[in-house]
């Protein structure tokens, strides 16, 4: 499971736009002058996902700018990404701790590491974010994956997105709070109401592979797209070899219940990828501190497995149901 993946996805040069122009750095801000949403668009939540870092780069390359609400894109845990080695690409993950499971109150003002004091300074813009897309990629070789979080807001967006192909319904890890679940993006309505958020988080392939920077691009035209802040003519004559095929189809994974490690020692039956369908209930699949870990019930999904960052706490594979969107 933990074999060497090659990394073909150079790190990009990102020191002209490092400074940002809103006095944090790392994060551009675009207003237009007319009403519309606040749009904010993120990468480099870990240091090692590098896809997204080159979506960002080619919309400020390409001179993006919103015609309607205003656009903030934010390049995240940049002294991580200072540390990136393709030889060495789980190391630069994040510093002390992981970005994306600090996103609790509690937790940002506690501070104490680099990734909590970095999350206090993207807080304000995150807090003011009406859309959220979090441009994600995967430790291992896999399909890319769409995560809504439990809100039916995200799943329709993501329908009307029409890629991927695979959409991940999920509350979120143990270990802390996501990003795009914080403050207004984690609201359940319980009256089925909309309060105007959309927060999305696309895992875009492995980490290396340059189709994850494809689909990098091609999430974030849709994305803007949908959100109004731009019309289809104007993403295409500035992005125009962005946007790519929709998805043939969509399937809808509700993931009923993660695996968590209880050490580094936890170890998978088999080299596992992601997306397998595990046909019957009680099949073994892992082994966590010497005891079995089973499939739940037939057909079960298996979603994200890899023990590349397996510790005590972190979530090593989540099962889930399938259905078509």
């Amino acid at each position: 499971m933990n074999a060497k993946l090659e990394f073909h996805l150079p790190k990009p040069d990102i020191a002209a736009w490092r400074a940002g122009n809103t006095g944090v750095e790392g994060v551009w801000q675009f207003d237009s002058g007319q009403p519309g949403r606040e749009v904010l668009i993120t990468a480099l939540i870990h240091g090692n996902e590098l896809c997204g870092a080159w979506a960002l780069k080619g919309l400020l390359e390409a001179g993006v700018r919103p015609e309607r609400g205003r656009l903030t894109l934010a390049f995240g845990n940049l002294a991580a990404f200072d540390r990136f080695d393709a030889d060495d690409h789980d190391a630069s993950r994040f510093v002390d701790e992981d970005l994306n499971r600090q996103w609790a109150p509690e937790r940002i003002a506690a501070g104490g590491t680099q990734e909590r004091r970095r999350a206090l300074a993207l807080l304000p813009f995150v807090a003011r974010a009406d859309w959220l897309l979090d441009l994600h990629s995967m430790h291992e070789r896999a399909a890319p994956l769409l995560l809504t979080g439990m809100q039916a807001r995200n799943l329709a967006l993501a329908r009307e997105l029409r890629t991927p192909e695979h959409i991940v319904v999920d509350p979120g890890h143990k270990d802390g709070v996501r990003m795009r679940d914080f403050g207004r993006f984690g609201a359940l309505c319980a009256d089925g109401s909309d309060n105007g958020t959309r927060s999305l988080l696309i895992e875009c392939g492995f980490h290396g592979d340059l189709e994850s920077r494809s689909v990098a691009q091609d999430i974030c035209v849709r994305f803007l797209q949908a959100s109004g802040v731009l019309q289809a003519e104007a993403l295409q004559q500035a992005l125009p070899s962005w946007r790519q095929a929709d998805a043939p189809r969509q399937w809808v994974l509700e993931v009923t219940g993660p695996v968590v490690a209880r050490s580094d020692q936890f170890r998978f039956t088999e080299p596992f990828q992601g997306l397998e369908i595990i046909a019957h209930t009680g099949t073994v699949i892992g082994w966590n501190e010497g005891d079995p870990v089973t499939t739940p019930y037939d057909d079960c999904v298996l979603v994200m497995p890899s023990t590349r960052q397996a510790q005590a706490g972190v979530t090593v594979v989540r099962f889930a149901r399938r259905r078509p969107l």
